[in-house]
């Protein structure tokens, strides 16, 4: 059972790897390291939640593929990712930049934060603020028979 459990294990941990296929790598070890970094940046448009590098979605390869002509064109890993938000937009950078267009992306989390804070000091100080009303005379008696 634990042999099962390491091969799996293992074979999970291959996966990403397995993304990238054997003909899609460059021949010049140090463009195909150039690759790997930017594709590692992208995000895979078909899972969302993945790099180009990591998925073995149909368009993700396509991407890697672009990036490597582009690579071998001479061009620099600049270009590339400006090339490729041109043509994507800003979602398909897995880390955005922080500009004007991508300003809510990034403000939303904080924003939430702000007011889920403000929200409960506003329940802490409204119940410090109510204060208990004495009993009237007819709920006193009320009690009173209750109570015998």
């Amino acid at each position: 059972m634990r042999k099962l459990l390491a091969i799996v294990v293992f074979l999970a941990a291959l996966s990403p790897a397995m993304a990238l296929t054997p003909d899609e790598q460059l021949k010049d070890p140090a463009l195909e390291q150039r690759a790997r970094a930017i594709s590692a940046q992208l995000r895979c448009l078909v899972c969302q939640n993945q790099s180009i590098d990591d998925s073995e979605a149909p368009l993700a390869k396509d991407l890697r593929t672009l990036v490597r002509e582009q690579l071998s064109k001479g061009q620099s890993d600049a270009q590339i990712m400006d090339y490729v938000v041109e043509r994507y937009g800003q979602f398909v950078l897995l880390k955005p930049q922080f500009t004007s267009e991508t300003i809510l992306l990034w403000g939303t989390p904080f924003a939430a934060l702000l007011i889920a804070g403000a929200v409960l000091i506003l329940r802490r100080r409204r119940a410090e603020v109510v204060p208990e009303a004495p009993l009237t005379e007819a709920e006193k008696r009320a009690l009173q028979q209750a109570m015998e």
